[in-house]
């Protein structure tokens, strides 16, 4: 099911650009999965080439990786979840989250956390464009 006739939606990831490589493209690599499960018909579209090579696509849209610094990510992080309005996703990850190596451990940890006290290494959106802009539309591709 493609998202293509469902309203005017936008993706973006948003990542510390001071993560090491590595980091850096888990830490993108898990935001997607994070948006693609929130929003099923966001890629999943099935195609096939002219030799018969079948495919899931992989998004229906563009999907911009912004950078943030540290500072930025707590703020831009607050004005999501305040402001995420019914047909918005927030998709975090916190840095602790890779000294946890079972969903289980993690899921468990979560509500003895406070995220605002937490670095976060990487922020997902989708939503209404002009609220994903109003989050980001200062902000500079990762380069």
């Amino acid at each position: 099911m493609s998202l293509q006739g469902k309203g005017d939606l936008k993706v973006a990831i948003v990542i510390d650009p001071s993560l090491p490589a590595g980091q850096l493209a888990n830490t993108v690599a898990t935001i997607g999965i994070g948006l693609g499960a929130g929003q099923p018909g966001f890629g999943n579209v099935k195609l096939c080439d002219r030799p018969g090579i079948a495919f899931l696509t992989s998004a229906d849209r563009p999907v911009p990786v912004l950078q943030a610094a540290e500072e930025k990510m707590q703020d831009l992080m607050a004005k999501a979840h305040i402001s995420k309005p019914d047909a918005g996703e927030l998709i975090l990850f916190p840095s602790f989250a890779r000294l946890l190596h079972d969903f289980n451990n993690y899921r468990n940890a979560i509500p003895m956390r406070d995220l605002t006290e937490e670095k976060i290494d990487g922020i997902g959106l989708f939503g209404p464009t002009k609220w994903v802009n109003s989050l980001t539309g200062s902000l500079k591709l990762l380069r």
